[in-house]
């Protein structure tokens, strides 16, 4: 394995005065569901994503220039990196694709980073970012596809088993990847760990089958955050190996998780961080009767308008 449970726990020693714990919901039978469900809510997490245990861990573990550091991102990670570069008094940009949603972009800008319009889709933002990088001399804060960014990714899985020890299977939402690679290095062979992905954005989904990382077209309601065009060879090489398979989901039944989180939680969520739960109560996961199940739910950065035309038509 590319990371160890001892890397993620080092992670975990190293970021813990700067992020927030957060906490799992622990339910009897829910969503259709007869055995127990246990949801990790990390989109209380600071700059309202998983994203920032990932950006803290690189930030920390490496040595930052005097040009600072900057990201691509279809917005959380940005977020979170610029989370991280403020609390640490570094200087961020970070390059978000046109796509980006207004309020992930707000989010960035108030933490004190500088935005950069990179192009029309995410591919594009890391392009430009790489650019810049070259330029500079800038840490390049990579969203998924590097080590010190999937470890502590994998800090979520750390602190989810410790509140939840007896789960049997966790869904996780997929973008890049760097969030399942990290919690599929922490479970490997214990739990099984199952990738979800949005129909019309599958990077991983399509890698698993190829049997090798591959390019994909990228159109979904969850773009901004499920929007990687390819995992990258890391994040394959960990997930070949140590996740159980990725179930696809629709764009409809994303939105039918948002307002069920909505109307019987009060979670306003991103269609990404509804992802995960979207293949629970579609059925496009089904598990045996009274498994033992986990839902990440990863993100919080949604446009309030948007969760308000879904909620109430």
């Amino acid at each position: 394995m590319p990371i160890t449970r001892a890397d993620i726990e080092a992670a975990h020693a190293r970021i813990a005065p700067h992020i927030r714990r957060t906490p799992a919901l622990n339910m009897g039978s829910a969503f259709g569901h007869d055995g127990p469900v246990s949801l990790k809510l990390e989109f209380l997490q600071h700059a309202g994503s998983f994203k920032t245990r990932g950006a803290f861990n690189t930030l920390l573990s490496k040595d930052v220039p005097v040009a600072g550091v900057a990201a691509a991102s279809g917005g959380n990670h940005g977020a979170a990196v610029a989370y991280a570069a403020k609390q640490l008094g570094v200087t961020a940009r970070i390059f978000v694709p046109e796509i980006s949603s207004p309020a992930k972009i707000a989010v960035i800008r108030s933490h004190g980073a500088e935005v950069v319009i990179g192009g029309a889709r995410y591919a594009d933002a890391q392009g430009a970012c790489d650019l810049y990088v070259e330029e500079s001399g800038a840490l390049r804060v990579h969203p998924f596809g590097a080590e010190s960014t999937i470890t502590g990714q994998g800090t979520t899985a750390l602190e989810w088993e410790q509140d939840a020890p007896s789960l049997d299977t966790v869904l996780v939402a997929v973008g890049g990847g760097g969030l399942i690679g990290g919690v599929a290095s922490w479970w490997a062979g214990r739990v099984k760990v199952v990738g979800v992905e949005p129909e019309g954005s599958r990077a991983l989904h399509a890698a698993l089958e190829a049997g090798r990382p591959v390019d994909v077209d990228v159109d979904s309601v969850a773009a901004d955050s499920l929007g990687a065009k390819n995992t990258g060879d890391l994040v394959y090489s960990i997930c070949r190996d140590t996740v159980d398979h990725v179930a696809l989901v629709t764009d409809a039944a994303i939105r039918d998780a948002q307002r069920l989180l909505w109307r019987d939680y009060r979670i306003a969520s991103e269609p990404g961080g509804a992802a995960a739960l979207a293949a629970l109560v579609s059925g496009a996961y089904k598990p045996r009767s009274g498994e033992r199940i986990g839902v990440l739910l990863c993100g919080a950065n949604v446009e309030l308008a948007k969760l308000a035309e879904i909620t109430h038509p």
